[in-house]
């Protein structure tokens, strides 16, 4: 039986703003009486993740979804509902609680800027208390993933972007936490780092069991990393299942590509949308449930002569889409 290693119940979030109108007037009129609004940011979350999984959490810009990860990580206080980490409370016990998870937030780094990279990760080594001999395996391991020692008498400050996400990853793996937070860590990252990073993710969670929640608007780590996809849009829960299953329910079609021989007379097919063509190249895009690709390649071949085939699933990005759209 797997262990829950986050429960997230009824979770809710409101921030309350000062509605002021406009002009000289309205700020004069806003000193005497303030007019407030309510903006739900998160609504109703309810979720569980299992110890030793990798969970896609997305959404469009304003959906939720970094205010809900400063909730999970004791950044921020809910409006109400509970989060619970390891089976404890974070919003009654959170000293106890950051104890035992790591955060990356994309390109706001926890290093010092003024430290050798090397004098950073000694300083958060006495701030969580590490043992000597532990902290020296585990650089020992993020050496072997990230290859950190390379770079670990560099500063801070002339370090490159990738360089220091390595250097926050390390930070954040250095007191052994069982949950890492990575919000948009590969923001602006180059395919090099991304690389890395990925590397890094799989490896961490293959080691040590590390059970990691990633927002990310690059479809990439989505489709390398998740097996589990969480979808918000407006602080409302979306999606939540199996990749796999969300992809075959959301966007249950194929897109089959013929080359032909040439881009005469182009057939079309009763069972299947034409997308387009350009020369003697066509998309169609079928139900997989309708017809089997094989069956229409074979249909199609008896219309045209085909020179080559290839299959399209759908991807991520038409998942989103749809379910943003949704």
């Amino acid at each position: 039986m797997n262990k829950k290693m986050i429960e997230v119940k009824n979770l809710c979030k409101d921030y309350h703003i000062v509605k002021k109108e406009e002009g000289l007037k309205g700020a004069v009129k806003g000193l005497f009486k303030s007019e407030k609004k309510t903006i739900e940011a998160v609504r109703h979350l309810d979720f569980t993740v299992d110890k030793g999984e990798i969970v896609g959490f997305i959404g469009p810009n304003g959906a939720g979804k970094s205010t809900t990860i400063k909730m999970m990580s004791g950044i921020l206080t809910p409006s109400s509902g509970e989060i619970l980490i390891n089976g404890v409370d974070i919003t009654k016990h959170r000293k106890e609680v950051v104890q035992n998870i790591g955060v990356v937030f994309g390109q706001r780094t926890q290093l010092n800027w003024d430290l050798r990279l090397g004098e950073s990760f000694e300083l958060l080594r006495h701030i969580y208390q590490i043992d000597r001999n532990e902290y020296e395996e585990t650089l020992d391991v993020m050496d072997e993933i990230l290859d950190i020692r390379k770079i670990i008498d560099k500063p801070v400050r002339q370090m490159s972007l990738g360089q220091r996400v390595k250097g926050d990853l390390v930070a954040a793996m250095l007191h052994s936490p069982d949950v890492l937070f990575l919000d948009e860590p590969t923001i602006g990252l180059d395919v090099s780092s991304k690389y890395a990073l990925r590397k890094f993710i799989k490896e961490i969670n293959k080691v040590k069991q590390t059970t990691v929640i990633l927002t990310t608007h690059d479809l990439g780590d989505i489709e390398e990393l998740c097996e589990r996809l969480i979808i918000i849009n407006h602080g409302k829960m979306m999606e939540d299942g199996n990749l796999v299953d969300i992809v075959d329910r959301i966007a249950p079609y194929k897109t089959l590509v013929v080359q032909y021989y040439d881009h005469e007379n182009i057939p079309v097919h009763h069972s299947c949308e034409m997308i387009k063509t350009e020369g003697n190249m066509a998309w169609y895009r079928f139900m997989k449930a309708d017809i089997t690709a094989a069956a229409l390649i074979s249909e199609l071949s008896e219309k045209k002569k085909i020179l080559d085939v290839s299959i399209e699933e759908a991807g991520i990005d038409d998942i989103i889409r749809i379910a943003y759209g949704q």
